[in-house]
């Protein structure tokens, strides 16, 4: 990556956000990391890059040939893992994560490929493809079961089942956004988050990666072949997998209408069944981990990097408490969750 590439920088709706890309000392070295690792491969950048700044996350594109294009990502200190994350992850399931072309876990650095076209971009998708997005989403959280201890090995958050309640002490106590009001609502929740993920462990999923923020931006799709790409761990936890249902199904029900719940609900659990599980014991676990969803979000937003926040992050800003409060809501789609 040569120092000299024009570039255009985009800050979205963080102009104020402080990311290490404003550091020349920090700028200059992953300058030369990325094109050390595009030399090694017989590459170098031959046009104006892209950088997207925002407060978890640096992104550059670089153009590396015509029409060929790779991603440079730098990851803040809550989320580190991720380049490490990436990397284990396409050696355990290579046809459904992106093989990153070089990673630095220490320093949360990774040179991606080009992943095609974006789920949300493939506007001829219908509620079918959401259908198959999730039952491939659950066949690789399936293949990934054996390797949850490795996952948290390499810095993704533990957020087991069982310890969900104590992760919303720390959570809630860390939240500055709060009324008094509202820590004493979700502290009156805590009880019942007991019993939720006290049932929900006993009916025998295990915990495995959530992605926490599987939406169709984070997803590439191939309209030839049917296949998911999946990408973008950065929010990720080790949790009940199920907890990963709530934000696509969302984004669903916005494009669809709640009509398409029952539908994408059946495709989710239809691998989970292969496990010897029964159907009614799935929809009621899917049920409670609904409830449970709001937890990865909430903790998600704490993966700042230092100084990004502008009143939106951090774990004690107001999207975390946005989330937290979430959670005591009904599920705002339960009709379409009730067995059929």
């Amino acid at each position: 990556m040569q120092g000299d590439v024009s570039q255009v920088v985009d800050r979205g709706r963080y102009p104020e956000a402080v990311t290490p890309w404003e550091r020349e000392e920090w700028r200059a070295a992953a300058v030369g990391w990325v094109s050390a690792a595009l030399a090694a491969r017989g590459l170098r950048e031959s046009g104006p890059r892209q950088v997207r700044l925002r407060p978890w996350s640096v992104l550059v594109r670089l153009s590396v040939g015509e029409g060929v294009a790779v991603w440079f990502k730098a990851n803040p200190p809550g989320s580190l893992f991720e380049a490490g994350l990436t990397r284990a992850l396409a050696g355990w399931a290579p046809r459904q994560v992106l093989r990153p072309l070089a990673v630095d876990a220490d320093r949360g650095w990774s040179l991606l490929p080009h992943g095609g076209r974006r789920f949300a971009d493939v506007l001829e998708a219908g509620p079918e493809a959401w259908e198959e997005m999730l039952r491939q989403y659950a066949g690789l959280q399936r293949a990934l079961m054996p390797h949850a201890a490795k996952i948290e090995s390499l810095g993704v958050p533990g957020a087991r089942t069982r310890a969900l309640p104590d992760v919303l002490d720390r959570l809630v106590a860390e939240n500055e956004a709060l009324t008094d009001g509202e820590r004493a609502t979700l502290a009156g929740l805590r009880p019942r988050m007991v019993e939720w993920c006290a049932e929900l462990a006993e009916l025998g999923i295990g915990d495995c990666l959530d992605h926490a923020d599987l939406h169709e931006g984070q997803v590439f799709f191939a309209p030839s072949t049917g296949r998911f790409t999946f990408f973008d761990w950065g929010d990720a936890a080790v949790s009940h997998p199920f907890c990963s249902f709530l934000v696509p199904a969302r984004q669903a029900v916005e494009r669809y209408g709640a009509d398409v719940l029952p539908r994408l609900r059946d495709a989710y659990l239809e691998p989970w069944a292969a496990d010897g599980h029964t159907l009614p014991d799935l929809r009621r676990a899917l049920r409670l981990a609904w409830r449970l969803g709001p937890m990865g979000r909430a903790w998600s937003w704490g993966r700042l990097f230092p100084g990004a926040s502008d009143g939106t992050g951090l774990a004690g800003g107001t999207s975390a408490a946005r989330s937290l409060l979430d959670l005591t809501t009904e599920p705002p789609f339960a009709e379409g969750l009730r067995e059929a």
